[in-house]
């Protein structure tokens, strides 16, 4: 039987509206063929009446040229109303693509939310509190050990200033008197010369009457 009457699931699906668009454009398109030829017709006529002088021929022509120009105003209102029916069901269109979006973004933010509830509720405050004090501890440790490895030894903890500069005055003074007695020594003769060297322009006699005399 439902080789010979059909059955109900062989029905076609309804439009869409992006079809009922389409369909509705290609009305207005097969129109607006029409009215271009009916132009034609007009200029046509409007080019006989012009070469005609008044009288029945010219008037049959001008009769036709009415009905023309009726047939195009009628075609012109067609075209009026399918372009004002394309643009409602366009806007339906899109107001229901909005729709369509503003549920997929709802539907991600409810997938969001609760995977959110799912990860938070696996974090414990307490244990984020006790880890934090417990890492002020370790730092607080870190920073007494590294005090304790930077003390010095065998250094007093506490020097008079006083006491420092007395022994670096002392230091200062013992440099200047070592200085002046070597630059007083310069001229004496070491213990290891036997004579004092002769200089330059002394003669040998001279010398010897210094030496007996000393």
């Amino acid at each position: 039987m439902n080789r010979i009457f059909g059955s109900s699931s062989s029905k076609k699906p309804a439009p869409s509206l992006q079809d009922a668009i389409s369909s509705t454009d290609q009305r207005m398109s097969t129109i607006e063929v029409k009215i271009r030829k009916l132009d034609a017709e007009l200029a046509r006529y409007k080019e006989q009446m012009s070469k005609l002088r008044n009288g029945p021929g010219k008037n049959a022509i001008q009769q036709r040229a009415l009905r023309t120009l009726k047939q195009r105003k009628m075609y012109e209102a067609q075209i009026a109303q399918l372009q004002q029916q394309t643009f409602n069901m366009e806007s339906a269109a899109l107001a229901t693509d909005n729709l369509r979006n503003t549920m997929a973004t709802f539907d991600a933010m409810k997938v969001a939310n609760k995977e959110m509830r799912k990860q938070y509720g696996k974090i414990d405050i307490d244990k984020i509190e006790s880890i934090h004090y417990d890492m002020e501890d370790l730092l607080e440790q870190s920073n007494e050990i590294q005090e304790s490895l930077g003390r010095s030894y065998a250094v007093p903890d506490e020097l008079d200033e006083a006491d420092l500069e007395a022994e670096l005055d002392a230091l200062a003074l013992e440099e200047d008197e070592e200085g002046a007695s070597y630059l007083t020594d310069v001229n004496k003769v070491p213990d290891f010369v036997d004579e004092p060297p002769i200089e330059e322009g002394e003669s040998p006699a001279k010398h010897e009457a210094i030496k007996t005399t000393a």
